[in-house]
């Protein structure tokens, strides 16, 4: 079975941004999902998209999270307990 896939959309100087890949972190939970970053402004459809709701994070590309992250939310979410 593959891990689950997490997504942050964000954007550089998103201080929100960081918080919510600080939530994951503190969630304990490294290694039991794959991650990646993408930038929203590297793309026009992102950008108008996602541009005043930062961070969106999705997890096997359901959304998961907007705003911030919940650590303990985010591990239920991963089927950890």
């Amino acid at each position: 079975m593959s891990k689950p896939h997490v997504i942050v959309y964000s954007r550089p100087g998103c201080h929100l941004c960081d918080e919510a890949k600080e939530s994951i972190r503190a969630a304990g939970c490294e290694g039991a999902f794959t991650f990646e970053e993408v930038n929203i402004e590297t793309s026009r459809e992102l950008l108008l998209k996602y541009q005043f709701d930062i961070p969106v994070v999705t997890i096997n590309n359901l959304e998961a999270f907007r705003h911030r992250v919940d650590a303990a939310r985010f591990k239920e979410l991963l089927g950890i307990t």
